[in-house]
């Protein structure tokens, strides 16, 4: 298996200095196009799914007080936690493939953290400016000006981060009710303190926090070295054609265009410049203020911030794109990448298994639960005519979207045991629970001691049957 990659701690001067506001500079390129795109579908994805309806009831509910999760067609009960484990299994061994493959693709693009964090930067642009006026206006003193700039800032801000929060428990309590307790001031606590809570968590991680989220909070960040290797596609320097560092004016060639030796130096013997020109604009849009000049680090959320950045330079001076750019180590030195390797094989195999699995299991199940519980107040009872009853509770669970009817029947050891009358038609409406009380008899001497008894109950308008072990208790 390939080595695993160090991943670069940059001195910042001392362990508890305290962390500088991070201004990042707004950038234009491919990849923040992509970014774009990428937030504003998981944001509409976000903000539009609670108001979808589907089969007349809110499309995505997590009914906690029900106990039922409704996502689209389907309803999970409490007995499909396995369903839940499966998911989480699924994410985990998702992140090892895609990091071990391609980096923190999740952090970049896709991360709650990092698109809320995109969002609030753009209102706070809106209200303050650009990179430079911002950092003006945050050493300026306070005054009118600086005042109206701040509030409405944190206006947006704020409404933001409150429909964020009613959104979020839109998920959990229908949408549309929760907005009409909340116009008419109706709200329950639990719902008010949810809402604030996620509101607050919103406005403080997007807008203060931001990348010492990522940097101190966040897990990821310190345990993704385990997970790189020399072939991973991680966002890279190259510092072969970039150093020495210098400024120049336009027109110098590019070192891709000077002719060299078959070691390597200019024909020349002449040291020349590379082809970064230490504008430190790559460090100015990154979002967690690193120099991706200093090598791979932690702090590195694979954004491209600074790949869109560093070509937009290049294509000013005429020199080839890629300076910056997204890479492996191996490809860096000349070496001969291998995208099919041992890590991403087994856990592209373990992936697909679960993936499988969940789909066929999710479609494949019973949608019919039943549960048989025998009365424990008395072992037996005795009738006047000699015969022996039993008395048992059938818990019965429709989690189809329509009403069945069922009936019981005994399918294995019932030789002179008869049900009683309200075992052959019982209803259960749709996604509901139904407890009936059953009786089964036995005539005089015909049962001696227990019995295994398997009970069937079957849906008389389907394919629907569940089977269900017992026993039954006779004279000793």
């Amino acid at each position: 298996m390939s080595k695993q990659i160090p991943l670069k701690v940059v001195d910042d001067g001392g362990m508890y200095q305290s962390a500088p506001k991070v201004y990042p500079r707004e950038v234009d390129g491919r990849f923040q196009r992509l970014r774009t795109i990428a937030a504003w579908l998981l944001l509409g994805l976000f903000y539009l799914m609670p108001w979808m309806s589907w089969e007349g009831r809110q499309a995505v509910l997590f009914d906690l007080p029900a106990r039922k999760f409704h996502v689209f067609s389907i309803t999970f009960w409490p007995q499909d936690f396995v369903f839940l484990a499966m998911l989480l299994m699924i994410a985990a061994f998702a992140l090892f493939f895609f990091t071990a493959l391609a980096g923190r693709l999740w952090c970049g693009y896709a991360c709650p953290q990092t698109v809320w964090t995109e969002v609030f930067i753009a209102m706070e642009r809106l209200c303050e400016g650009d990179r430079g006026r911002q950092m003006k206006l945050d050493a300026s003193p306070w005054n009118r000006d600086k005042l109206l700039r701040k509030g409405a800032k944190h206006t947006l801000w704020i409404v933001f981060a409150l429909w964020t929060g009613f959104t979020f428990v839109g998920f959990f309590t229908p949408i549309r009710t929760l907005g009409l307790e909340v116009s008419m001031w109706t709200l329950g606590g639990w719902e008010w303190f949810w809402i604030l809570f996620y509101a607050f968590a919103t406005w403080g991680n997007a807008g203060f926090l931001r990348d010492q989220v990522c940097i101190y909070m966040c897990p990821y960040a310190r345990f993704q070295g385990a997970m790189f290797d020399r072939d991973t596609l991680i966002i890279a320097y190259d510092s072969e054609r970039g150093e020495p560092r210098g400024s120049r004016r336009k027109g110098v060639p590019s070192v891709l265009e000077l002719p060299k030796l078959a070691d390597g130096s200019f024909a020349d013997g002449n040291p020349k410049l590379g082809d970064c020109i230490d504008c430190t604009i790559c460090v100015q849009v990154c979002p967690t203020g690193i120099d991706i000049r200093d090598g791979l680090q932690y702090e590195c959320i694979a954004c491209g911030a600074c790949v869109d950045a560093c070509d937009n330079v290049m294509d000013r001076l005429g020199y080839p794109r890629g300076l910056v750019r997204y890479a492996t180590m191996n490809t860096l030195e000349h070496k001969t990448p291998h995208v099919v390797r041992p890590r991403i094989v087994i856990y592209g195999l373990i992936l697909l298994a679960l993936i499988g699995s969940f789909t066929y299991a999710v479609f494949n199940r019973t949608p019919l639960i039943v549960d048989v519980l025998r009365d424990r107040n008395a072992l037996y009872r005795e009738l006047g005519d000699g015969a022996i009853e039993n008395a048992y509770t059938f818990k019965i669970v429709n989690k189809d979207i329509v009403a069945h009817r069922y009936s019981v029947r005994i399918l294995d050891g019932g030789d002179g045991l008869t049900l009683s009358a309200n075992a052959a038609d019982v209803k259960v409406e749709a996604e509901g629970v139904a407890n009936v009380a059953i009786t089964v008899q036995s005539a005089a001497g015909a049962v001696k001691g227990q019995r295994e008894v398997v009970f069937e109950v079957s849906a008389s308008d389907g394919d629907l049957r569940r089977t269900q072990k017992s026993r039954f208790f006779g004279p000793f």
